[in-house]
């Protein structure tokens, strides 16, 4: 009888030997077919003869082939500075961060069990937990919609990643319409969270649905008005465009307004405190995610921290200069840098502030943020006709 998994080390002890396991038995099995098919086909590269050439020919002939197409876009889309990218530094290292910062300014400790430091393997963890828990879907649901309503939220992220550059040369996509683009994709989102409570056939989820909605008509038209000041001071709809304007000053001395407005739009869309009211989790459980568990409820915070670098990368490329920065560090890194920085700040509110009821969102969406939008537009106006930015 094989010992019981007790620890987390235990349970990566475990795993180990699975991986292993499994990797020896595939290559006994893999090996001789991809030979059989190479006598047919000829591949013009002998995979594993790669394994006898030396470590740095290996890794410049790895090199070489990613600066081709298509596996160019391609490990741009999946590796950096796309998904797998996203994914570990927003929703591993961000997500542990955020636990960590919320618990030092609360006084308590935080997640202390898994990782020898501070927790710091927690969100691995709670990964591999939801990926071995049973996928549970209640009777009465739309269950075709039910399940594809988590991988919906995550191509809607997906597709935002796309269009958030990290430098001149490192982006996935580039188009000369990038800021209309994201206000058009960021759309979906409570509408997708609308789908997420009807399908759920339950009265809370429903009801964090029908929040969702009422809280995306008191924040998005101040959010789009937030940045056309940006948009006019550029010159361009271009994001690349936009950063590159900023190379003498940025946005965030010239737009204040506009900086505020977007900044607290950005939490009403990502649902965080004090904004959190779609999933309020005293009040109607957890809202549009009530029904959901496992690895389909883990797609909704991957997609919900991938959203939230999103934001902070937005807010950083059109108030914050993008990736521009002294040297020696490279653009991505500043890019990184500022993004952290603005998700810190993002934060923040979780700890210190309470949730606002609906009524105060829409009161204040229609009345303080969007007064601020026009004042924003107006200071652009007299920006531009002073002549402070050619």
């Amino acid at each position: 009888m094989s010992k019981p998994i007790i620890t987390f080390e235990d349970f990566v002890r475990r795993l180990l030997i699975v991986i292993f396991w499994v990797t020896l038995l595939s290559v006994v099995v893999i090996v001789p077919i991809y030979y059989l098919l190479d006598s047919i086909f000829h591949f013009p590269v002998d995979i594993f003869a790669l394994a006898t050439v030396k470590p740095f020919e290996f890794l410049a002939f790895q090199l070489n082939l990613i600066s081709t197409e298509p596996f160019r876009t391609l490990f741009a889309l999946t590796v950096f500075p796309g998904f797998t990218f996203v994914a570990v530094y927003s929703t591993i290292l961000m997500g542990w961060v955020e636990r960590k910062f919320t618990a030092k300014i609360q006084l308590r400790t935080g997640p202390m069990y898994a990782g020898k430091y501070e927790g710091i393997l927690q969100n691995i963890a709670d990964f591999f937990k939801l990926a071995f828990k049973e996928i549970v879907i209640p009777t009465g649901v739309d269950r075709a919609t039910f399940i594809a309503i988590p991988f919906a939220l995550m191509a809607v992220a997906g597709a935002l990643i796309a269009l958030v550059p990290l430098s001149p040369t490192t982006f996935i996509a580039n188009p000369s319409v990038g800021a209309v683009m994201v206000f058009a994709i960021l759309g979906f989102t409570p509408l997708v969270v609308l789908l997420a409570g009807w399908a759920s056939n339950s009265k809370y989820p429903f009801l964090g649905g029908l929040r969702a909605l009422h809280q995306l008509v008191a924040y998005e038209i101040p959010l789009i008005l937030s940045l056309v000041g940006a948009v006019v001071l550029s010159g361009s709809l271009n994001l690349i465009g936009v950063v590159q304007a900023q190379t003498g000053l940025w946005y965030i001395v010239l737009q204040p307004l506009g900086a505020i407005v977007f900044f607290i739009g950005a939490l009403a869309e990502l649902e965080r405190i004090p904004f959190d009211i779609p999933e309020a989790d005293s009040e109607i459980v957890a809202g549009w995610q009530t029904e959901y568990t496992s690895m389909l409820f883990g797609t909704f915070q991957l997609a919900n921290f991938s959203r939230m670098y999103i934001m902070a990368g937005l807010f950083t490329t059109f108030f914050l200069g993008g990736w521009l920065g002294p040297p020696p560090l490279p653009p991505e890194v500043w890019f990184i840098l500022k993004v952290t920085i603005v998700m810190l700040v993002m934060m923040l509110p979780r700890s210190i502030m309470p949730r606002l009821r609906i009524d105060m969102l829409l009161r204040a969406g229609w009345v303080k943020l969007l007064a601020l939008s026009f004042a924003n537009i107006f200071l652009t106006m007299v920006i531009v006709a002073l002549g402070v930015v050619k």
